[in-house]
């Protein structure tokens, strides 16, 4: 009989996990790209202020 430690996984249980960290990489790129975004915006506006 395999045993199996409290966190290792077998081969299925390492299937899931990464099929749910693939799930939440997209997410995390977003999140750097949107805050980039915020990041131009912000700074666009901070420029606008300063030349008045």
């Amino acid at each position: 009989m395999n045993k199996v430690g409290k966190y290792q996984l077998d081969t299925k249980g390492k299937q899931a996990v990464t099929k749910y960290h693939e799930k939440q990489k997209p997410a995390k790129s977003d999140k750097k790209q949107q805050l980039e975004k915020l990041r131009a915006e912000y700074l666009k506006k901070k420029q606008k202020q300063t030349d008045k």
